[in-house]
């Protein structure tokens, strides 16, 4: 079956995670986002399947090649130009993707699905599928209530007693919206709904072609079913998927490694001290050293090679990999990643900016003499200040 993976935007609410890597590639526990979507399309069937892409798009391109090592065959759509050697971006919109596609290729020549590449999901797309075809709907959207409160970040699905979608509202007030039933960005399709997608121009999905179709009178029909759900819109999104995953709360979806404690997996090489306290969930990349006397409490993933120093304390966070975390420092909730140390709520400091190498730093560099006074809390909040 065929299926499209939506994988074009920018992310630019997932900075500063996005500034080095497209918003599908961010690592889940060692594991792409979207390579984990690939894997869940396979186990239901999916198994050819189409990548718009633009922002970033050689490292897509590179890591996933033509999907034979996932057991899958993988296609890509450019959507930008080649301009005295540098890539101009031109995203076309998710439904204007869609028809770049089928107007190069005909791809779409039976029942798809579409997906976006940035959300964590273990959905039953076998029984989508089934709901789908016995509907008749020329489309199908999956969706799930949330609390009211968080209606404003999405589409919200307005449906009759039957399933049918009567109408959207896009991301609307708590106080306007019509329903906590939103639109996960997943969706099943017929072939005819290319009648309803202009060629050549930026199309929306969400905002554009499914009230195109309700205002043609074309049957689009809406299935709930329970599953996890994580849209990877904000930094404190990253978090809670990975949690998802350290939890084991994802079907489908395992922590790497071999487990060397309870709770604890860990790759290939890693040295850790019989004398370190860690309790779980924890996962720890090959070539890692954890010192005696260093304290780590899940759910927390540290990195590949990398050093975590005798009386240093992570409690709930993500290290990149090849970071040196010294004996001084306590982290908790923090993600350190491509040189930044990132705070809960998204906010960023350079490392080599804030002066705090003695602290934390790339453990491939020479280690910097720590002075004598001071915490890491203390000076993260004097160079927060100065950013």
């Amino acid at each position: 079956m065929k299926a499209m993976i939506l994988a074009a935007g920018k992310g630019t609410r997932v900075r500063p995670l996005t500034n080095v890597l497209p918003k599908p590639m961010i690592p889940l526990i060692r594991k792409p986002i979207m390579e984990a979507i690939i894997d869940h399309l396979r186990t239901h069937g999916f198994d050819e399947i189409f990548i718009n892409t633009s922002y970033l798009s050689r490292s897509i391109e590179e890591y996933f090649r033509d999907g034979d090592r996932l057991g899958v065959s993988i296609a890509y759509s450019y959507e930008g130009q080649l301009v005295d050697g540098e890539f101009v971006d031109k995203p076309l919109g998710s439904a204007g993707g869609m028809r770049r596609i089928q107007d190069r290729c005909g791809f779409f020549d039976r029942t798809f699905a579409v997906l976006c590449g940035d959300a964590l999901i273990d959905v039953d797309l076998t029984e989508v599928l089934r709901k789908h075809r016995a509907s008749g709907a020329i489309a199908t959207i999956v969706t799930k209530p949330v609390p009211r409160d968080e209606v404003h970040k999405y589409g919200v699905v307005v449906t009759d007693d039957g399933g049918r979608v009567l109408r959207f509202q896009e991301k609307p007030k708590v106080e306007e919206a019509a329903s906590n039933t939103i639109n996960t960005g997943i969706y099943l399709f017929e072939p005819e709904v290319f009648d309803h997608i202009p060629s050549g121009v930026e199309f929306d999905i969400g905002s554009q072609l499914f009230p195109k179709l309700i205002a043609a009178g074309a049957k689009v029909c809406a299935v709930s079913l329970p599953f996890e759900w994580v849209d990877i819109g904000c930094v404190s999104d990253f978090w809670e998927a990975t949690r998802l995953v350290l939890q084991g709360r994802v079907r489908g979806m395992r922590t790497p490694g071999t487990e060397i404690r309870p709770g604890v997996r860990a790759g290939l090489g890693v040295n850790v001290s019989p004398h370190a306290i860690i309790s779980g969930p924890v996962y720890v990349g090959s070539g890692t050293v954890i010192e005696a006397g260093a304290r780590i409490e899940g759910p927390a993933v540290i990195g590949a090679n990398c050093l975590i120093r005798g009386g240093a304390h992570v409690r709930e966070g993500i290290l990149g990999d090849y970071t040196r975390v010294a004996a001084d420092a306590m982290l908790e909730g923090h993600i350190v990643f491509a040189g930044r140390y990132i705070e809960p709520n998204g906010t960023a400091i350079e490392l080599h900016d804030a002066d705090i190498g003695w602290l934390i730093d790339d453990a491939r560099k020479p280690e910097v003499t720590p002075p004598q006074h001071g915490l890491l809390r203390d000076t993260m909040r004097e160079a927060a200040a100065q950013a």
